[in-house]
């Protein structure tokens, strides 16, 4: 996610996202400087036809088009807005699982502590990978000799260290490390790692509707390449740079609302859950091992 200071226009405007928006859309802005040359030659030029102005009807689409991606960028900043609360819950909720167990555990008990330590963290970072394109197993912390083992061969790899952890908890009660009451009171934490890692996973796997997505699409193209006969018999070949004008500001807002529908990827603007594992992963181990 791309961190900045909302008050500095000067370098917002030229802030080097914008120049990879640019750099994204050159071949579709050249085609339609193309496109559009094209046309008004043939129109002033070739046919030497009399045109007059066609705008109050683009007027009125652009009203609509206007609505249609404000509830587009809407509908995609809640889908990532709403991936940022679970997130923000998720480091919540492991520092109360850390506090809990911390102090359920005796002082001495060193190898349980650590277990926590690794296992929560790799539960976090499982979950991260899994919102991705799949968990590496490499980049857990190895806890025990059969950590791997249990492991291999698991599509859901979140799911095995829950079970994990919750093994982990009801060995301790049956051990009476912990009471029946301190066990009931860890298991609001452990459920709740369910309900986010269910919540984002929600959000990963249903997209934007996909006839709402492609209209959207449609519109764009449709109002974009009429557009040249909206302002041609006014504007001439000024058209040319309008209709670029126009074409980079529309797209641009798609591109956006594209790019955050899906929060948990490695996009510009997509959520820092990598930075957000490493704060947890400090905050367990600081709770639990200091």
């Amino acid at each position: 996610m791309v961190k900045y200071n909302p008050k500095t226009w000067f370098a917002l405007i030229f802030h080097s996202y914008s120049r990879q928006i640019l750099k994204l859309l050159l071949p579709a802005l050249l085609f339609m400087a193309v496109y559009t040359t094209l046309i008004s030659y043939l129109l002033l030029d070739y046919f030497k036809l009399q045109l007059y102005s066609t705008t109050v009807v683009h007027s009125l689409l652009g009203i609509v088009l206007g609505l249609f991606l404000v509830f587009r960028v809407n509908s995609a900043y809640d889908r990532w807005w709403e991936g940022r609360k679970l997130w923000g819950l998720l480091v919540n909720n492991t520092r109360n699982l850390s506090f809990k167990i911390a102090s359920f555990l005796p002082e001495k008990d060193e190898e349980t502590r650590n277990y926590f330590a690794q296992m929560i963290p790799n539960f976090v970072s499982a979950m991260k990978e899994h919102l991705r394109k799949g968990v590496n197993l490499e980049e857990l912390d190895i806890v025990g000799d059969r950590f791997l083992q249990r492991l291999k061969g698991k599509e859901h790899i979140p799911n095995a260290i829950s079970l994990m952890l919750y093994e982990k908890l009801t060995a301790m009660y049956r051990n009476k490390v912990i009471t029946g009451e301190q066990l009931f009171l860890v298991d609001k934490e452990m459920k709740q790692f369910s309900d986010i890692l269910g919540g984002c996973e929600r959000i990963r796997n249903t997209p934007i509707p996909y006839s709402y997505s492609m209209y959207i699409k449609k519109f764009i193209f449709t109002y974009t390449t009429t557009l040249p006969l909206a302002f041609i018999a006014e504007f001439g070949y000024w058209t040319i740079p309008i209709v670029m004008l126009v074409f980079f500001i529309l797209v641009s807002v798609e591109l956006i609302a594209e790019e955050i529908e899906d929060p948990f990827g490695n996009d510009t603007n997509d959520l820092p859950t990598d930075e957000l594992s490493d704060k947890i992963k400090k905050n367990v181990r600081e709770i639990l091992l200091a």
